[in-house]
């Protein structure tokens, strides 16, 4: 898949499920009951102990899955990762160099910022799309309307403070995706509420999306 295949499917998705487990075989687990409710797209992050098993198994048992690493924070991590199968990047802050390795293998670059300043940086820098995060800590998506007034060419993925309460909030603030962390993949909770909550995301999303 083309760079421009996995951002499309990710604008088609519309969601970014940011996969936290405590071993391989839980955060496979979660993986399985996210893609059961039609969300196919998934990062996970490096501080999943095994990180590296778990996107190489992903990418040979589910090629159906979109797979992404998550709390990449240097380029060395980055292109261990895309070796691995990963077809997105995302750091969870601004790394110049991270960025450029990306560009080397084509991959796409979602570099974390906060503060306008951070976020043009990070677009001028090459990035694919930008992650706002922690986006609650900054009000959450009415700031993500006020970054989008002026800037409304850079697409941008709210991270922190998304649930199935404010989803559609920050759609309507100008969205490309949402990153969605423990309100959708909670280690704790059955796989069958994982599954129902998958789906109910992905109603949101498909419904905003043909309004």
């Amino acid at each position: 898949m083309t760079k421009t295949q996995v951002l499309a499917q990710l604008k088609k998705i519309g969601l970014v499920p940011v996969l936290r487990a405590e071993s391989v075989d839980q955060a496979l687990a979660l993986a399985e009951a996210i893609a059961a409710g039609g969300v196919t797209v998934l990062e996970v992050t490096m501080t999943v102990p095994g990180a590296i098993q778990v996107m190489r198994k992903l990418a040979e048992t589910r090629p159906d899955i979109l797979i992404g690493a998550g709390t990449v924070l240097d380029p060395e991590t980055a292109r261990m990762c895309i070796l691995e199968g990963a077809q997105f990047v995302v750091s969870p802050a601004l790394n110049l160099k991270t960025i450029e390795m990306c560009h080397r293998y084509s991959i796409a670059a979602l570099p974390g910022a906060l503060t306008p300043t951070e976020i043009v940086t990070a677009w001028q820098a090459g990035a694919d799309v930008v992650k706002v995060f922690p986006a609650s800590s900054m009000g959450g998506a009415s700031y993500l309307k006020s970054i989008k007034a002026p800037l409304p060419q850079v697409e941008l993925i709210p991270t922190g403070g998304v649930s199935l309460a404010t989803a559609e909030d920050f759609l309507r603030a100008g969205a490309f995706a949402l990153g969605v962390g423990a309100d959708l993949v909670n280690p704790k909770a059955p796989a069958a509420e994982i599954t129902e909550n998958a789906r109910k995301y992905l109603a949101i999303v498909q419904r905003f999306q043909t309004a």
